[in-house]
C-alpha cells in the first residue's frame, strides 16, 4: 500500500488535522513541520484522485482535540511565567493527556503502523512550543542542563516552571580561628534554640554553637545578589574549626536555588563579601560555574599543605627534629580513626602519603612544622601519634610527647589537575 493510500485511510477515520496526519509520517522527508507534511499529503491525495481539496480545521481534530492549534498560546504563557527571570537557556517538556495517547495509538492501528511510527504528540508539542518560546524570550534551547525548564501539563492546562540552580565558584581564606566552615547547629536543642519553653543554655538560644561560619559570611550575599530562595555551600573538604585557611585558599561553590538573576558582577560580589566578612574571611577568584563544578569540588583528589605550631613535653634537639621530619617526608602513614573524630567517623585504618615535611625549632620545646600531604591526612595525629593510632608519627620518632597548638592550612590543590578548569565555568 502506498504512502498516499495510508494518508487517505487516516484522513477517512474522521476529522484529522494536518499536524496529526503528518506526525504519523514524521520520519519521511525533512525540513517540514508535521502540519506542512500533513497538508502536502492531503493536497497530493486530492490531486491524485482529481477531487476537490478539503482541509480540516484543527479545532475539529479527533486525535489532538484541537491542541495542535494552541502552540502560540502555550508559548506566550510560558514566556509570561518567567518574565522577571534572567536566563540564557531553556527546555520544554510536555505531559500528554492519556486520551490523546490513546487516540494516537488508534490512528496508527488504522494503517497497521507501528505504535511508535513517526513521532509522538509530546515531541511535536515540545518542538513547536519550544521554537515559539525561544523567539519570545530570546534564549537558546539546552537539552542537558537548561537554566529554566518548562513542563506543559496539557490535561491540567498548566505551565510548570523550574528555575535550575546557579553556581558561583571561588576560593576562601579563613583568617580567624574558631569559625566553622558551615553552620553548626546546637546538638542540645537540635538547632531550635529552645529547651522546652526556655532558651537553650548550651547555645544561648541562638540554635548554633558558633555565631559565624564561612558559609554564613559568603552564601547569603551570593543568594541575595542572584535573588534566589536559598543557597547551599559546597567546600573542597574542610579545615578544623580551630584552624585557619590561608595561602591560596580553599575551593568552594555556592549553589543558589531558583535564582532570578544570573548575569552578575562577580568582582563587585567579591568586594561585597570581603567587606561584609570584616577580615574574618576573604574570597577571591569568584566565577560563574556550571553545576558539574559542585561534583568536581567535592570529589577531585586534592593535596593539602599545612603549617603547625608544635609543643613538645621535653626539650628536642634541632638535628633530631630535622631527622624525624625528613624521615616522615615521603612516608606512608597508617592512621586509625582519631579519637577526636571517632564519634562521627567509621573506625578503620586509613593509609595516607606524606609528600614532604620540614621543621624549624623555635626553642627547645616549640617548633614550626610544614607538611605537604595527601587529602585526608590527619595532621594533628601525624604530630602526636594519637596514642599509637598513627604510625609513624613525629612524637613516636622523637620519643617525646608532642601536640599541635595552632594549625594553618596553606594550600588545597588538585593532585593531578587544578580545580580551575575552563570547562567547568559558565
Amino acid at each position: 500500500m502506498s504512502l498516499l493510500d495510508d494518508a487517505r485511510r487516516l484522513a477517512a477515520t474522521g476529522p484529522v488535522c494536518d499536524a496529526c496526519l503528518g506526525r504519523v509520517f514524521a520520519d519521511r522527508s525533512f525540513g517540514l513541520t508535521n502540519a506542512e507534511r500533513g497538508r502536502s499529503l492531503r493536497v497530493a491525495a486530492a490531486l491524485d484522485d482529481d477531487e476537490p481539496f478539503e482541509g480540516v480545521g484543527v479545532a475539529d481534530c479527533w486525535v489532538c482535540e484541537g491542541r495542535c492549534g494552541t502552540f502560540d498560546d502555550w508559548a506566550e504563557r510560558a514566556a509570561a511565567a518567567v518574565e522577571d527571570v534572567e536566563f540564557e537557556t531553556y527546555q520544554v517538556g510536555t505531559r500528554t493527556p492519556p486520551l490523546i495517547e490513546e487516540n494516537e495509538r488508534l490512528l496508527r492501528e488504522e494503517v497497521g503502523a507501528d505504535p511508535d511510527a513517526g513521532e509522538p504528540f509530546n515531541m511535536e508539542f515540545n518542538r513547536e512550543v519550544g521554537k515559539r518560546v525561544g523567539r519570545l524570550i530570546g534564549a537558546d534551547v539546552d537539552f542537558e542542563r537548561p537554566d529554566v525548564q518548562f513542563v506543559l501539563d496539557v490535561d491540567a492546562d498548566r505551565v510548570e516552571t523550574t528555575i535550575n540552580s546557579a553556581f558561583v565558584y571561588g576560593r576562601y581564606r579563613k583568617l580567624e580561628r574558631d569559625i566553622p566552615q558551615t553552620e553548626w547547629p546546637c546538638r542540645e536543642c537540635d538547632g531550635s534554640g529552645r529547651q522546652g519553653s526556655q532558651p537553650c543554655d548550651h547555645c544561648g538560644g541562638s540554635g548554633y554553637l558558633y555565631d559565624r561560619s564561612v558559609e554564613g559570611l559568603i552564601a547569603p550575599l551570593v543568594e541575595d545578589v542572584m535573588d534566589g530562595v536559598d543557597a547551599v555551600f559546597h567546600g573542597a573538604g574542610r579545615e578544623d574549626v580551630d584552624a585557619r585557611m590561608l595561602g591560596t585558599g580553599r575551593p568552594f561553590v555556592v549553589e543558589v536555588k531558583e535564582p532570578r538573576r544570573r548575569d552578575i558582577d562577580v568582582e563587585r560580589l567579591e568586594s561585597d563579601v570581603n567587606a561584609f566578612a570584616e577580615g574574618a574571611v576573604e574570597v577571591e577568584r569568584l566565577r560563574l560555574a556550571t553545576y558539574e563544578m559542585v561534583e568536581r569540588v567535592k570529589r577531585l583528589d586534592a593535596s593539602k599543605t599545612y603549617r603547625a605550631a608544635v609543643a613538645f613535653d621535653e626539650p628536642v634537639g634541632a638535628d633530631a627534629l630535622t631527622g624525624a621530619s625528613e624521615e616522615l617526608g615521603g612516608a606512608t602513614v597508617e592512621q586509625y580513626t582519631p579519637q577526636r573524630v571517632d564519634h562521627r567517623r567509621a573506625n578503620l585504618t586509613r593509609t595516607r602519603e606524606v609528600y614532604a615535611m620540614s621543621a624549624d625549632l623555635d626553642d627547645p620545646t616549640h617548633a614550626t612544622v610544614e607538611i605537604h600531604g595527601a587529602g585526608g591526612l590527619y595532621v594533628k595525629e601525624l604530630v602526636s601519634g594519637d596514642d599509637g593510632r598513627t604510625e609513624p608519627s613525629l612524637a613516636g620518632l622523637l620519643g617525646v610527647d608532642a601536640r599541635v597548638t595552632a594549625l594553618d592550612v596553606l594550600a588545597v590543590e588538585g593532585e593531578d589537575e587544578p580545580f580551575e578548569d575552563d570547562a567547568y565555568f559558565a
